[in-house]
């Protein structure tokens, strides 16, 4: 009776801007006698509306439609269902799966983001190419350093595991580095743009004593190890004239307790929060019994919370002169904000203003491992992608759908998954999703497609577990496809270092190898190579519509319609077995990009564990006839009969008079 995902019974679907009219119709069967239908809108900020449906026509001899308009004044979130009253009762539709109703008083109900009239994104990384870098593990320079700490433990086995087991405290001090800096970065660019790169999304590059760089020490200062000030000048200077934006993360919902703002070691000369409560820094902080016991990130004493709503700590951040702001004029291009949901709204809204008034094409990208959308914390609905604080999220839910798909879940949920994040988010958000596999948070997607689950096992069996030779192949076979859904559904691929190498690797610090130059899987690599320059071509993959087409069997596959014309066919086959497929016909003539085209029939044969992928442009208008002055008629003369021959010469719609 309703389909929230087909305008023909709500138009426009998904997410809307504020003060945009939404055309409700539902279908009912003739056979329940309706005699009255109402739509019921609830608003999460409070209060709801009821809107009569009315009777608009038959929908064939044994339904009729209802409908009705409504038009949310406000940006915000807004749920609503039907109720249908008929010759047996008034029942009430609620949402089923995959969008559709379901008759059941206890179903959930239908959701409406609404977002502030004019929002907008950027526009660069659309129809871009992310790639995340963790700074200490992709490449060194050799270019020597000053001032590093002392105790600091410096690797030269580029190619050893990572230090996990705990030192004599029972710590994991993640104190050893192996040397990978800004340089070497920027030595690197050129086999980036190869891949189609366009954006560099660099894991914390700022003062901080442990190698993932979590617990900031300084926020104006490069790590000493990574290089200066005017080598990330020159990185994002150099990357810039490669068409390569920088996106930097910021982590600003604690510091490391080893700072200049908090000093608990007394590394630094100043007196930090844990020194003095006369310390500038101290009001920063949340101390239960001054100073030995402090709120801190998940228990962990070494990672300080700070107040983000102190208005000196939101100054210091997002001030004319504030951190935001002075990353930004030295090149960056945005921000990728750490644990946004830990982040309050007011801090967000301080910190997009800061970031938009310095540069309004600046992204600002959050890190949310759920539907963003309805993402509740500090006990109230997030407000990220209203209008005024993310232009973007990384996208956990797609990378659930994608391994989950390929590693033996029901399709059509997985293709749900996606569809619900479609439906949920604003376009101008959709087509910036930092679209993902793996993380510097996650095991390496090789090893989730190739190897056996972690389940409860410990670092000591994640340190030496290696895929086999079979699962090996098994799991590059699957990343192959991983990676063609992860570059052609909605929003921006982001390759995680070296997994278009080969790279596997269970969970953190394992997952954190250094990248293996020389010992690349080079075939891997031209892959996303040709998915890279995919993204160049065809314009429907920057914020182009998706169409589910063949779900279930072993196949997902989908159409990206682009508002140009251009269309694109993704089919992946995950089974061991060969699966066929038919196209309308129009798709014959599809150029091949990966796989194989359709055949007369509209036949496309999907290999075991392959996948095809065709681009569709529209076909050229066939020339107009040349159309000739015609004689006066004092001039015209009679002619001979033409022959066929000439006649046909003429084109289409000039007959001969016979």
């Amino acid at each position: 009776m309703f389909h929230s995902r087909n305008p023909q019974y709500r138009d426009p679907v998904g997410a809307v801007a504020s003060g945009t009219r939404v055309h409700f119709r539902i279908t009912v069967p003739r056979d329940q006698r309706c005699t009255g239908a109402r739509l019921v809108v609830s608003r999460n900020a409070g209060g709801s509306d009821t809107c009569n449906m009315f009777w608009c026509g038959m929908n064939g001899e044994a339904y009729e439609w209802w409908e009705c308009h409504y038009t949310p004044d406000r940006a915000g979130l807004y749920f609503y269902e039907f109720y249908i009253d008929t010759w047996h009762g008034c029942l009430r539709l609620g949402r089923g799966f995959g969008g559709e109703d379901l008759v059941d008083p206890k179903a959930p109900r239908w959701q409406m983001t609404v977002y502030e009239e004019g929002f907008t994104t950027p526009d660069w990384l659309a129809g871009g190419v992310m790639y995340q870098i963790f700074p200490d593990r992709f490449r060194a320079s050799g270019t020597p350093k000053e001032n590093v700490p002392a105790d600091r433990t410096l690797r030269e086995d580029w190619r050893g595991d990572p230090y996990w087991r705990p030192n004599e405290k029972g710590e994991v001090t993640n104190s050893d580095y192996f040397g990978g800096d800004l340089r070497g970065i920027e030595e690197k660019l050129p086999y980036l743009k190869s891949l189609g790169v366009t954006c560099l999304y660099l894991n914390p590059i700022f003062e901080a004593h442990s190698n993932h760089r979590y617990n900031t020490a300084d926020y104006s200062n490069i790590d000493p190890l990574l290089g200066t000030r005017e080598d990330f000048v020159s990185l994002c200077a150099t990357a810039k004239k490669l068409g390569i934006h920088v996106l930097l993360d910021g982590v600003f919902s604690h510091t490391g307790s080893d700072s200049v703002y908090f000093n608990r070691e007394g590394r630094y000369p100043g007196k930090g929060a844990y020194q003095s409560k006369e310390s500038p820094y101290y009001p920063w902080y949340s101390f239960q019994r001054w100073p030995q016991q402090y709120e801190s990130w998940w228990g962990f004493v070494t990672l300080p919370n700070v107040k983000e709503n102190n208005p000196e700590y939101t100054r210091y951040i997002t001030g004319e002169d504030g951190i935001a702001r002075s990353w930004l004029k030295n090149g960056a291009s945005g921000w990728r904000l750490d644990v946004a949901d830990e982040l309050p709204d007011e801090f967000l809204d301080h910190l997009r203003e800061a970031v938009k008034a310095q540069d309004p094409q600046a992204i600002v990208l959050g890190e949310v491992w759920e539907d963003a959308s309805t993402k509740s914390a500090y006990g109230q609905r997030r407000r990220y992608l209203l209008g005024r604080q993310l232009d973007s999220v990384m996208n956990y839910p797609f990378r659930d759908a994608i391994l989950g798909f390929l590693t033996g879940a029901d399709p059509a949920a997985m293709m749900d998954r996606v569809l619900s994040i479609v439906e949920n988010y604003p376009p101008q958000v959709l087509r910036l999703l930092m679209n993902h596999i793996g993380t510097h948070d996650t095991e390496r997607a090789l090893t989730v497609l190739g190897g056996e689950p972690t389940g409860n096992r410990g670092r000591e069996w994640q340190s030496t577990a290696r895929l086999s030779p079979e699962q090996r192949q098994r799991g590059l076979r699957l990343l192959r496809l991983a990676a063609a859904l992860q570059f052609t559904l909605p929003g921006v691929p982001c390759v995680y270092y070296g997994d278009e190498a080969g790279m596997e690797g269970y969970k953190d610090p394992f997952n954190r190898r250094c990248y293996p130059w020389g010992g690349e899987n080079h075939e891997l690599i031209e892959w996303y190579r040709r998915l890279g320059a995919m993204r160049v071509s065809c314009a429907c993959l920057r914020e182009g519509s998706l169409e589910p087409f063949s779900v279930g069997n072993q196949v997902l596959s989908y159409f990206r319609h682009g508002s140009d014309g251009d269309s694109l066919f993704v089919a992946v086959n995950r089974d061991a077995s060969p699966r066929m497929l038919y196209l309308p016909h129009e798709w014959r003539r599809a150029r091949v990009l990966f796989g194989t085209g359709a055949g007369e029939d509209g036949g496309v044969f999907l290999l075991p564990c392959g996948c095809t992928i065709l681009h569709l442009v529209p076909a050229a208008p066939k020339p107009e006839p040349e159309r000739r002055q015609p004689i006066p008629v004092r001039q015209q003369r009679l002619t001979p009969a033409r022959t066929a021959p000439e006649l046909a010469s003429r084109g289409p719609g000039k007959r001969h008079p016979g």
